[in-house]
């Protein structure tokens, strides 16, 4: 068991609380946010988690909307897709941690980019997540993080429209994710 598991979760707060159905939940810098989550989410994270599984073919776990552990109490995220590690084993709170996240892909329209979020980008860089890939309903457009630095930055970021494909390097392989499925939503 690692440190990390040790030092307590950010979810620790949270247990036993009964959380409301199609609202995502998260904790940055220690403040709980709750916000909805529409059918066209619900559909761009179903549609590339179904990709993403076929193409690892068992090398490696898809989760959605699942609790992974970080390094920070202060911080507790359930991303909207993770790729886990090939090997990766939930800890004794029967979760993931942060080390084993290969990526992460979120669908987060550029109205709901705030403050929180650019925590949230910079703490998942801090964390060394290889990928951070943002949909984007309103833009059109999927935006992929990668080559995270511990200063909380990520070195390279690559804009990708929707109907086009976007590669994610993962260490083992690279997947493809067809956005053609991916409904643009104005606002």
């Amino acid at each position: 068991m690692s440190d990390q598991q040790d030092a307590g979760s950010a979810w620790d707060a949270l247990a036993g609380v009964r959380l409301p159905r199609g609202y995502r939940v998260e904790i940055t810098a220690g403040k709980i946010t709750m916000t909805p989550r529409g059918e066209g989410h619900r559909e761009v994270v179903l549609g590339a988690a179904a990709q993403v599984e076929q193409q690892l073919a068992g090398h490696g776990t898809v989760l959605t909307g699942e609790v992974v552990d970080f390094p920070s109490p202060r911080y507790g995220y359930a991303p909207d897709l993770a790729v886990i590690a090939p090997g990766a084993r939930q800890g004794a709170r029967g979760r993931y941690r942060a080390a084993d996240l290969r990526a992460v892909l979120e669908v987060v329209p550029r109205a709901q980019q705030d403050g929180d979020f650019v925590r949230k980008q910079r703490y998942l860089a801090e964390c060394g997540v290889p990928l951070y890939v943002v949909v984007d309903p309103e833009e059109a457009a999927c935006t992929v993080h990668s080559h995270p630095e511990p200063s909380g930055a990520y070195r390279e970021a690559e804009r990708v429209p929707f109907g086009n494909d976007v590669f994610l390097p993962l260490a083992e392989r690279t997947l493809v994710l067809s956005t053609d499925g991916f409904a643009p939503d104005p606002g």
